[in-house]
């Protein structure tokens, strides 16, 4: 009787640590201020990733391995009565890179030539972290009297190191984040 009492005690507290506390612990990348607008052409989308760099990360960063963020965004049409309308989807890669010698951070676009540059980690992890109106798709593909949303998901590329490095920069299988889906839902 005694071993069953403390089977019992035991599940239930694991149950209550798995389930109940260390979600909290957890604080993971998230994305916030999601605002789907437009300009004279085109539907644009401003949005953050919060809480999406760990100390690791950094001090990885300053070693000089570039580091990737992509973000997935999904355009849909809501229909009634039938399933939404998945209208199409865009990639948007950061990419970051630091100079040791320079001592100057790079942040591309898209794997843009001209990449900004940064005097500082901290404006380019804001650089890194958030998207200023990325062009999602023309006006003239959306219908005027329609219900459509935007989803959004950013996710840390994996990072692929020569073979003798992955030794040294053994952390870099821990950083992988990937945040949930958000919505925003826009009349047209």
């Amino acid at each position: 009787m005694r071993k069953r009492k403390l089977f019992l005690s035991g599940v239930i507290v694991t149950w209550l640590l798995l389930f109940l506390i260390s979600p909290s612990w957890a604080e993971g990348a998230r994305i916030r201020d999601l605002l789907v607008t437009n300009n004279a052409n085109h539907l644009l989308v401003y949005a953050r990733v919060t809480d999406c760099f760990t100390k690791e990360m950094e001090n990885a960063i300053l070693a000089g391995v570039p580091t990737t963020f992509t973000f997935l965004l999904d355009l849909y049409q809501e229909r009634s009565y039938w399933f939404d309308k998945k209208l199409l989807r865009v990639t948007v890669q950061h990419t970051i890179k630091y100079d040791n010698v320079k001592k100057i951070f790079y942040v591309s676009v898209n794997g843009e030539k001209e990449p900004a540059s940064f005097p500082d980690l901290e404006s380019a992890k804001r650089a890194m972290a958030d998207l200023n109106g990325v062009s999602v798709v023309p006006l003239s593909s959306v219908k005027r009297g329609e219900y459509y949303y935007v989803q959004l998901k950013a996710k840390l590329d994996k990072v692929r190191l020569p073979f003798y490095m992955e030794y040294v920069f053994f952390f870099v299988s821990l950083w992988d984040f990937e945040t949930d889906w958000h919505r925003e839902g826009f009349y047209y």
